[in-house]
């Protein structure tokens, strides 16, 4: 049989009926021949004209914008930011949906990925299936907001900041992000020019009045005289090895959670938007109900935002292990939690410091993994930790999924689950899941 040539499909245009939304800020359509579409700036509902932006005639799928809608679903709206849209800034996923809608479509996401790939129905995993808001991001239709505390700029060949297009290098040149918070908008990054610079990485801490930018050059591109509109520290990383160095300033952020200050240096990771630290740590401290003298585990901690959570909690008998990977989060949870003698943390990846400690019991286990998760491996060694209770703070659903499945075959089953939506306008969610030992009761 004659093998099919590969011929690139993009720039054709199918008229199709949008079908449910995907995981990834997208929604499945059909074409008439069967071919499947991964549509943005779609809704489930609507019939669009899809212009394909990457494939060919093997691909087993194809990418596409929906560049024109014939039939528009009631949650559409006019999306507020001029630079969103096919072919435009790919920061945003849902610009074109109401905020209500956007839930929705996160909520349908979770489930999606509950069932496929932990066999699990929202009842079974004790969520009640709606994908709560901050406060204050509350909005009406048409109105979006404004919460990224930490905002990477693109710099194209100009010197002109903006925002990466979706799935691309090319620049989107911007003169204001609507996502961006205040902190950051404030800093006038779009308004002047970068010609040596790659990249500028603009902090604005929500628990303090600090403010960091940190500059990439280009290769062997000089480092500019920064003069923005507000006060702030300014970093640059090292174009040989890769480091964050100190250009004056301080090298940190000051961020505030359950009532203490953390200190964030670096541009180490701290929640992206100003009410997720709180809102994170009361779901996960409601669900563990910490008691007296308890061993917990914090692991993936960063710089200690549920370790020193955890330290308040559990008296002065208690103890708690936080593990992380990263030397400068290493150092700054130290610094952050040097009050609570009883929390200890250990530099490494969880999967080769836990098993080197030597402990064979935990009460209480708290994991915030990256986005692939923490795998089977590790969900396997601390199920036989024998822990009353396991905290699962997740920022990818898949990966959520994927793991409380490892868990449930190690017998552990969630008894509640939380979703939050800590990323307005784009396709991101996270969630919380209580796990228990399968023969305990809710």
């Amino acid at each position: 049989m004659q093998q099919e040539t590969e011929a690139s499909l993009v720039g054709h245009e199918y008229e199709v009926e949008v079908g449910p939304v995907a995981h990834g800020g997208h929604c499945v359509a059909r074409t008439e021949a069967g071919r499947v579409l991964f549509v943005r700036h779609a809704l489930p509902g609507e019939r669009v004209v899809a212009r394909i932006t990457e494939g060919e005639s093997t691909s087993r799928f194809l990418r596409a914008d929906a560049v024109e809608i014939l039939d528009a679903s009631k949650d559409r709206v006019e999306a507020p930011c001029p630079f969103s849209g096919p072919g435009k800034c790919g920061g945003c996923d849902w610009q074109h949906a109401a905020p209500g809608a956007q839930r929705r479509l996160k909520g349908a996401v979770v489930a999606e990925q509950l069932s496929h790939l932990a066999g699990l129905t929202p009842e079974e995993a004790g969520w009640d299936g709606t994908v709560m808001p901050a406060p204050g991001d509350k909005v009406a239709k048409g109105e979006v907001p404004a919460w990224r505390t930490r905002v990477q700029y693109a710099i194209d060949a100009e010197g002109h900041a903006g925002l990466r297009k979706h799935r691309s290098h090319d620049v989107q040149v911007i003169d204001h992000c609507m996502i961006a918070a205040p902190g950051v908008s404030e800093l006038g990054i779009e308004k002047r020019e970068w010609p040596q610079i790659a990249t500028v990485e603009a902090i604005a801490a929500s628990g303090s009045a600090d403010r960091q930018v940190i500059l990439t050059p280009k290769p062997g591109g000089r480092l500019p005289i920064v003069e923005l509109d507000k006060p702030v520290s300014v970093m640059r990383i090292g174009e040989k090895d890769k480091a964050v160095h100190r250009v004056h300033g301080r090298p940190f952020v000051r961020e505030r959670a359950d009532e203490r200050t953390y200190r964030v240096g670096e541009g180490g990771f701290w929640q992206v938007h100003p009410q997720a630290a709180d809102m994170l740590v009361k779901a996960v401290m409601q669900g563990l109900m910490p008691r007296k003298n308890d061993m917990a585990l914090d692991l993936y901690c960063g710089v200690g935002l549920f370790a020193g959570a955890l330290g308040e909690r559990i008296g002065e008998k208690g103890a708690v292990l936080g593990i992380e990977s990263s030397k400068r989060a290493v150092e700054d949870a130290r610094h952050n939690l040097q009050d609570l003698d009883r929390v200890r943390i250990e530099q490494g990846k969880v999967e080769q410091v836990l098993p080197r400690t030597g402990i064979d019991s935990a009460d209480l286990i708290v994991l915030d993994p990256p986005r692939a998760g923490a795998g089977k491996q590790t969900v396997r060694h601390l199920a036989s930790l024998g822990a009353r209770r396991i905290a699962y703070v997740a920022c990818d659903p898949a990966a959520l999924a994927r793991d409380l499945k490892y868990f449930a075959e190690s017998g552990y089953r969630p008894v509640t689950l939380r979703a939050f939506d800590l990323f307005p306008m784009t396709h991101h969610v996270e969630c919380v899941a209580i796990l228990k030992p399968t023969g305990n009761p809710a």
